[in-house]
């Protein structure tokens, strides 16, 4: 069967199945910052928070809920990993093609996925 583009790599499969930081309860998270977006196409949606050490300007924590495919599921899940320790400026300027890059790649179908978790940031 030819190539369509579809699998996934090994990074991508790890994030999906095994996301990190993931929000548990939005209630009781004291966060800094809040941010939330999604793709209308595709169902998907991030709630994005994070905590900021003021005096230093860093991320210091960084949490997402979870509403969609595994790709973006594993992008977010990426980016959540990449900005946490990051100074705010830095964050600011990370782009889907990063965060993409960072997992190795994604389908090209599924490229739309990680355009949404660098605007909920």
């Amino acid at each position: 069967m030819e190539d369509l583009n579809w699998v996934y790599t090994e990074n991508v499969k790890d994030h999906f199945m095994n996301p990190r930081n993931v929000l548990e309860d939005l209630e009781s998270y004291d966060y800094d910052g809040f941010g939330k977006t999604g793709n209308v196409k595709c169902g998907d949606e991030m709630i994005f928070v994070i905590k900021v050490d003021s005096e230093k300007q860093i991320i210091t924590d960084c949490k997402w809920k979870p509403y969609g495919c595994a790709s973006a599921i594993a992008t977010t899940s990426k980016l959540s990993e990449m900005v946490t320790g990051m100074p705010l400026k830095e964050a600011y300027r990370i782009s889907p093609r990063d965060i993409v890059d960072e997992l190795g790649g994604l389908p090209d179908n599924k490229i739309h996925c990680s355009v949404i978790e660098d605007k909920a940031l």
